[in-house]
C-alpha cells in the first residue's frame, strides 16, 4: 500500500471529503440518467461495496447509459465487450501467443484486466465464455496455463441483459448469477424526463460532463471505510433470521449472497453519513440482492413475484433490535 493510500484510510477528515465527492459524483450521474435516482444510488453502492452489478431490462431504457456512467466516475481503465454467442473464453481472458523475438510464449492480456468492465448483453454470450468470467468476479485473477495473473484493484463488472425471451439469449446459470451483488432494473422514464432525453438535455449525450470522483487510491479507500462500517451482534441476528426464512421458503440465498446483502447495506449507510448498520439499510437493499438468485424449485418465478414474496419475508420476520 502506498504513503498516499495508508493516509487517505488514516484520516477522518479526508474520508469525509471523499463522501462529499462520492454523493456529487451520485448527483452528476442523476443528471444524466434522469428519473432513476433510487437505481443510480444503489449501482453506486454496489460500486462501494466491491460487488459486481447486473442492470436486466428492455433495449434502450438506458442501461449502458448508466453503466458508462459509473465507468466515467469511477476513472481508471475501462474496457467494454459486445456480448456476442460467438465470443470465446481468450476474447475476454487473453491468450498466450508466440514471441518470435525471445522465442517464448508471451501472456497477451483481455479486456478483463482493467478497473471497469462493461459486458454489454451479457446473456448473449454463450455459456463456455460466461464460465470464464467465474473466477474473475469472485477472485480477481485470472488463471490460465497454470500461471495466475491478479487483476487491477479496484476491479468492478457492470453486466447488462435482455430479458430471456428475446431471440439469441442464453440464461446464466445460477453460480454467474449469485457472484452479482444486485440486479437492477431501470424500466421506462416518465414523459418529463423522457422529454429530457429527446432533447439533448439527459442521456447518453451528457456522459461528457461526467469525470472521476476520485482516483483509484480514494476509491480503494471509500471500499475500506464501508467496510468498516459498524455492524452490531443484533444487526448479524437480524440478518440470520432473514436468511433461514428464505431458505425454509425454498429460496436460494448462499453465504455470499448474505455477505453481498450486509456489504451493500453497509454502503448505503456510508453514502448517507453514517459508521453504523440498521435494519431499515438491510430492508432497503434486500429484494435488489436476492430477486435475481431466485428459488431452487421454482427457476421460471420472475422477478416481480420473487421481490413479493422477499417483502412478505420481510414483514414477517421480527427485527427485535435496539439501537
Amino acid at each position: 500500500m502506498t504513503p498516499t493510500a495508508q493516509t487517505t484510510l488514516s484520516d477522518p477528515a479526508a474520508l469525509s471529503e471523499a463522501r462529499v465527492k462520492v454523493n456529487r459524483g451520485l448527483d452528476a450521474l442523476s443528471s444524466v440518467v434522469v428519473g432513476k435516482g433510487v437505481q443510480v444510488r444503489r449501482a453506486l453502492a454496489v460500486l462501494l461495496s466491491g460487488g459486481h452489478v447486473l442492470l436486466e431490462d428492455l433495449p434502450g431504457v438506458g442501461k449502458t447509459t448508466l453503466a458508462k456512467g459509473l465507468a466515467r466516475l469511477m476513472g481508471g481503465d475501462f474496457q467494454r465487450v459486445q456480448g456476442t454467442n460467438d465470443l470465446l473464453p481468450s476474447d475476454l481472458l487473453g491468450v498466450h501467443l508466440w514471441d518470435s523475438e525471445s522465442k517464448t510464449f508471451r501472456f497477451q492480456r483481455g479486456p478483463v484486466f482493467c478497473n471497469v468492465l462493461l459486458l454489454d448483453e451479457l446473456n448473449r454470450i454463450g455459456p463456455k465464455t460466461q464460465s470464464a468470467l467465474l473466477e474473475v468476479m469472485v477472485e480477481g485473477q485470472v488463471t490460465l496455463d497454470r500461471d495466475t495473473h491478479p487483476l487491477p484493484d479496484p476491479f468492478f463488472v457492470i453486466a447488462t441483459q435482455n430479458p430471456m425471451d428475446h431471440a439469441g439469449t442464453f440464461p446464466l446459470p445460477e453460480s454467474q448469477l449469485d457472484r452479482f451483488a444486485c440486479v437492477l432494473h431501470l424500466g421506462y422514464p416518465d414523459p418529463v424526463n423522457e422529454r429530457k432525453v429527446l432533447t439533448g438535455e439527459a442521456g447518453a449525450e451528457r456522459l461528457d460532463t461526467l469525470s472521476a470522483s476520485l482516483d483509484l487510491a480514494g476509491w480503494r479507500a471509500a471500499r475500506a471505510a464501508v467496510h468498516r462500517v459498524k455492524v452490531s451482534e443484533s444487526v448479524l441476528d437480524y440478518v440470520e433470521r432473514v436468511v433461514s426464512r428464505i431458505r425454509a421458503g425454498g429460496g436460494f440465498c448462499s453465504t455470499r449472497a448474505a455477505r453481498h446483502w450486509v456489504a451493500l447495506s453497509q454502503a448505503e449507510a456510508w453514502i448517507e453519513g453514517r459508521d453504523f448498520l440498521t435494519p431499515d439499510d438491510l430492508q432497503a437493499t434486500l429484494a435488489d440482492v436476492m430477486a435475481h438468485r431466485g428459488t431452487m424449485d421454482d427457476r421460471r418465478l420472475n422477478r416481480g413475484e420473487r421481490r413479493d414474496q422477499l417483502g412478505r419475508v420481510l414483514a414477517e420476520t421480527p427485527v427485535g433490535w435496539k439501537p
